[in-house]
């Protein structure tokens, strides 16, 4: 009578495996020029989860964002452009990122720190992540960022499994809002201001 049983469970035990086999994301990918061409574009900031203090008290600040990059191919940064509503208003900040293309990681100096972002990409060439601190359990962190305003629910669907992934759970993420978006008139004006230079 017991083996019927016992082979019950064994035949279920390739199963367990399957759903509790770790999941892999793969933080030290090249940065290559084709990297920084992916990335070449206007990106909006979806969502994020951070366990490091700091990093969490900062994206909760954030209504909502969006930036550009544009690449420099021969000193290996990224020049920045970024617009955030924070308290309704809008705030506009140019700087860069250092690129360190064998550890596919950027960072940027802040208050006289140094903050790293492991890049993490997926199929979906229109989104991707950066990863803090991933092998770090209580300051771990994945910011996710999107092409436009709003993350489909596939895309959306691939954050959360790399949250999932990291060991962080769903209640951690902290998301932005476009509709409150306060940078659009600024925007347009830099816009203007660009195409005037670009015609004398």
């Amino acid at each position: 009578m017991a083996l019927p049983w016992a082979l019950g469970i064994l035949s279920l035990l390739p199963l367990l495996n399957a759903q509790s086999a770790p999941c892999h994301i793969n933080y030290s990918v090249p940065i290559t020029n084709a990297t920084l061409d992916q990335l070449s574009r206007k990106w909006f900031y979806i969502a994020s989860a951070y366990r490091h203090p700091e990093y969490n008290q900062s994206a909760r600040t954030f209504q909502t964002a969006f930036f550009y990059f544009d690449p420099d191919y021969t000193e290996d940064r990224l020049p920045l452009r970024e617009y955030s509503t924070i308290n309704d208003k809008c705030i506009y900040n140019s700087s860069y990122l250092d690129i360190q293309r064998e550890n596919g990681t950027m960072s940027k100096h802040e208050m006289g720190k140094e903050h790293f972002g492991h890049l993490v990409f997926t199929k979906d060439p229109s989104i991707f992540m950066l990863a803090a601190f991933p092998e770090d359990k209580q300051n771990m962190g994945l910011s996710f960022y999107a092409d436009k305003p709003q993350a489909t629910q596939e895309q959306m669907r691939q954050f959360y499994e790399n949250i999932m992934c990291m060991g962080m759970d769903k209640s951690e993420i902290t998301y932005t809002d476009e509709k409150k978006d306060q940078c659009g008139p600024l925007e347009k004006q830099h816009d203007e201001e660009r195409k005037k230079e670009k015609d004398l």
